[in-house]
């Protein structure tokens, strides 16, 4: 996905499960441990990893989310006693990103060696470049706008697909996939949906579908009436919504109560079960979610993970969390490796290379991630279920 300036990441949960956390193959789940808050930083015995997204505010269970996935590594990698111990740092950034300044600020001051996070790219365009300047790596789980990797930054990297990749799979899954030629496409103004709806708009017309209308919507507003009737009286085959799943859930509402009965899909922002609720439940059924994001449930190889987080947090990992954990574990990875500076650590990172819970995580030079596909879900009997990937 990508959050922005309202961003968020939702619920999450987990176990102990007596296997190694963090190793060079793989970060398989240990037996987790309440994490503890030691203020201790960069001494040597005890580093400081921070968290940068929205744990209050209107997305804050995607942080929730992102949070829970470091936090389930780090209680883990501290576990089996190792020679330098880590603690987690949050910053609530409540998702608006004219917080970011004072929470990278924060998180320098506190002496943090890395960072989990920025979750939106709303706060990442601010908080980044004062993480680069101050030398200190950066690891989003959810920021997916994509010029953030054309900055030239040397402490930035995120282990999920970018929005060039999203749009244009979301465009093909509509027009190809489904064979849909009229498509409304909409977005809630945020930095990461305006992006996401851009390349949506720009792949559709390549494949051959019309954009019938494009339209913009306030998330805080509670009637999206205009651009429902706008909607309704474009005769789509489908909407396509850049934003996030409460305002989403709402404007799904809206559109069936309106009579549209037309396909209905947005991205990762809106991959969560609020987007049910919000949506009253009928109405969403039906909904295609796309996410850069894997959906771990059915995954074999995930099952210590998932079993991990449901004991830690009594619920199931969501969207962001299984990413938060591969993105923790790298930097874990560098530090039992012998490497406790912010230098040392970024070094480490571009480097990297091992099988994480939800891909291979290895980045290019410009921090992005190697490869990494584009999931589907659909919402099923009242559930989003992963039903594949755009190709």
């Amino acid at each position: 996905m990508a959050l922005d300036p309202r961003a968020g990441l939702r619920a999450a949960a987990l176990v102990s499960i007596a296997v190694l956390g963090v190793v060079s193959c793989s970060p398989s789940s240990n037996k987790s441990t309440t994490l503890r808050t030691s203020s201790v930083g960069g001494s040597g015995k005890t580093l400081k990893i921070g968290f940068f997204g929205p744990l209050s505010g209107a997305d804050t269970q995607q942080g929730i989310n992102i949070r829970n996935g470091e936090e389930l590594a780090v209680s883990q990698y501290d576990a089996v006693n190792p020679p330098v111990k880590v603690t987690l740092d949050p910053f609530d950034s409540q998702g608006d990103s004219a917080q970011a300044n004072n929470g990278a600020t924060k998180l320098i001051n506190d002496k943090v060696v890395a960072v989990i996070g920025p979750a939106s790219p709303g706060e990442s365009g601010v908080a980044d470049p004062i993480f680069e300047q101050a030398g200190i790596p950066n690891v989003s789980a959810s920021a997916t706008k994509t010029n953030l990797a054309r900055n030239g930054w040397k402490y930035f990297h995120r282990v999920l697909a970018d929005d060039s990749a999203q749009g244009p799979a979301d465009a093909d899954y509509l027009v190809k996939t489904l064979g849909l030629k009229r498509i409304v496409v909409i977005d809630d103004a945020s930095s990461y949906a305006q992006g996401l709806a851009g390349s949506v708009r720009s792949r559709a017309a390549t494949d051959g579908a019309i954009v019938v209308l494009n339209d913009q919507i306030d998330p805080r507003a509670g009637d999206y009436g205009r651009t429902v009737d706008r909607t309704v009286a474009a005769k789509p085959d489908a909407v396509f919504f850049a934003g996030y799943y409460d305002a989403a859930g709402r404007l799904v509402n809206q559109l069936k109560g309106k009579g549209y009965f037309g396909k209905f899909m947005s991205g990762e922002g809106s991959a969560d079960p609020r987007f049910l609720s919000d949506a009253g439940g009928a109405p969403a059924e039906g909904a295609f979610l796309s996410c850069a994001c894997a959906d771990t449930s059915n995954q074999p190889e995930a099952q210590p993970f998932n079993a991990a987080y449901l004991a830690q947090f009594g619920s199931a990992p969501a969207v962001y969390s299984a990413e938060a954990y591969d993105a923790t574990n790298a930097v874990l990875q560098a530090i039992k490796s012998g490497n406790t500076t912010p230098a040392a650590i970024n070094n480490y990172l571009a480097t990297i290379d091992y099988q994480g819970v939800t891909k291979e995580i290895k980045f290019q030079s410009d921090g992005n991630i190697v490869g990494s596909p584009i999931f589907i879900n659909k919402v099923e009997n009242g559930q989003i279920v992963q039903i594949g990937t755009s190709s």
